[in-house]
């Protein structure tokens, strides 16, 4: 299982306008195959940070995941909603255990 988790940063008066590509962007990718989670939120005190947190099954999902077209028109999107810092870290996981 590999987890990504990390953070991506725009002007917040641009995340009303960002919502839309972000929608396409978390609906494409829950329905790949291989998608385990997907998700994005807004920091509750940072309005411009958005969290990122995604569950794949393994690599060969992932690597479909990078070349879908709904990742291509997110990162199409960027220079117009003003998305500029990235920080999203990849880590190989184990089975999920109950806490």
């Amino acid at each position: 299982m590999l987890l990504i988790i990390g953070t991506i940063r725009l002007p917040p008066n641009k995340f009303e306008e960002a919502k839309p590509a972000m929608e396409r962007m978390v609906s494409g990718s829950r329905a790949e195959s291989g998608c385990i989670q997907y998700s994005y939120a807004q920091d509750v005190f940072d309005a411009g940070l958005i969290r990122v947190t995604e569950v794949w099954s393994d690599r060969a999902a992932l690597d479909a995941h990078f070349r879908s077209p709904h990742i291509a028109d997110w990162r199409a999107s960027w220079a117009a909603l003003g998305i500029g810092e990235r920080n999203l870290v990849l880590y190989e996981a184990g089975e999920p255990m109950p806490t």
